[in-house]
């Protein structure tokens, strides 16, 4: 206890701590700059390299804008992680050794914990492995519109471990890439807008889907839809004798995201087009049956009486 109150003891101290600010302090402040410096020129060369794969796919007119746009967010996306992530650990090493900490059983020691946690954390490890082949497969990116097991929004996020997804009611899902099942991706390369048209049993199929196709016509010719529309309308004819409908199926395709609104523009277009052209629209009707040996009711109204 009376060596901690002993001068020679403080004086070592103070003299060791000297030694490490004058040797060990000027290297690790150093190393601290150029680690600021290296986080920032990443972040703005991956930003650059970000436009400039952005306007060589513009410039070449065999690529889609849009979905190399998609595919080129969420792989730099991924590449600046990963950087940061290799940029933290060499300034984790540094300051360990800068302090006189041997990183070398550290390291082997991680080793070890990294095969125990291999075995307790296999879900973890999972949710890697299949994200790493779902950006390497392009299944889905950054911009997309998806279903992923039951649970569809805007894709807002593609990482290694999971995926965000951001529905209609701004409600965020964070899904685990080891437990995806099923996956749908309505934006991939192109999306389409299908229609279940129905009409009453009384108007003649040809020519509605001759005013259907009309005014599909008239969308693709407008200037504000035309570069959404991939191909003219395909109208498959009659797809089913519904309880009060004939239902005739088409489909529009347009670009990547565009359906809902081409096909909200289309309906829109499509009942002004029957109620001009008198085309019915039906709504459920019901027929009562009274059996063979009841006679039908039978309604007698008089105009008189209804007068009075």
């Amino acid at each position: 206890m009376n060596q901690i109150f002993e001068s020679s003891l403080w004086t070592d101290l103070f003299k060791t701590s000297q030694n490490w600010l004058i040797s060990q302090l000027p290297g690790l402040l150093i190393a601290l700059v150029l680690f600021f410096l290296a986080y920032k020129i990443v972040g703005f060369s991956v930003k650059k390299l970000n436009k400039k794969l952005l306007n060589n796919a513009k410039k070449n007119d065999r690529t889609d804008t849009d979905e190399a746009g998609k595919r080129i967010n969420t792989l730099t996306s991924i590449l600046h992680g990963a950087i940061k992530v290799i940029l933290w650990l060499i300034l984790i090493m540094i300051v360990l050794q800068k302090i006189s900490i041997n990183i070398a059983p550290i390291l082997a020691g991680a080793g070890i914990v990294g095969v125990a946690v291999g075995f307790g954390a296999q879900e973890m490890v999972r949710d890697y492995i299949s994200g790493f082949f779902i950006i390497l497969e392009n299944q889905i990116r950054t911009g997309d519109i998806a279903m992923i097991d039951g649970t569809w929004g805007f894709v807002e996020k593609v990482e290694f471990r999971t995926i965000t997804l951001r529905d209609l009611s701004g409600v965020v899902h964070i899904i685990q890439n080891g437990k995806i099942n099923v996956m749908s991706n309505m934006t991939k390369d192109w999306s389409a807008m299908v229609f279940d048209i129905g009409v009453a049993y009384k108007e003649d199929p040809q020519v509605v889907m001759d005013l259907m196709k009309k005014v599909s016509d008239k969308i693709q010719n407008d200037s504000k839809f035309k570069d959404k529309i991939l191909e003219p309308i395909e109208i498959f004819g009659v797809d089913e004798f519904a309880d009060s409908a004939l239902v005739i199926k088409a489909r529009l395709k347009t670009k990547p995201s565009e359906q809902w609104a081409v096909g909200r523009e289309y309906r829109e277009r499509l009942k002004y087009a029957f109620d001009e052209n008198n085309i019915e629209i039906p709504f459920p009707h019901t027929s009562v049956y009274w059996g063979e040996k009841i006679n039908p009711l039978k309604l007698d109204i008089n105009s008189k009486e209804l007068d009075e």
